[in-house]
């Protein structure tokens, strides 16, 4: 999980060098992840969920959805 979290943030910050100004600490990724697959009995409804409710109402009223378009 880790490494695709650190690939994926060099690429994004190379492409678009703004948005690390607008992160909080110029991190891209949270902490912590999910792993997990339809097979092993999970739902796309089940990850979906888990997705939509981390975090709690101040952090997510703070972290607002950034889109990449914001930054071209």
């Amino acid at each position: 999980m880790q490494i695709i979290k650190s690939i994926t943030a060099r690429k994004i910050f190379k492409e678009y060098p703004d948005i690390k100004k607008q992160l909080w600490g110029g991190e891209l990724w949270s902490d912590g992840g999910y792993i997990g697959t339809v097979g092993d009995g999970k739902t796309s409804d089940v990850i979906k969920n888990y997705v939509e409710n981390q975090g709690n109402k101040e952090e997510k009223e703070a972290y607002k959805q950034m889109k990449i378009l914001d930054f071209e």
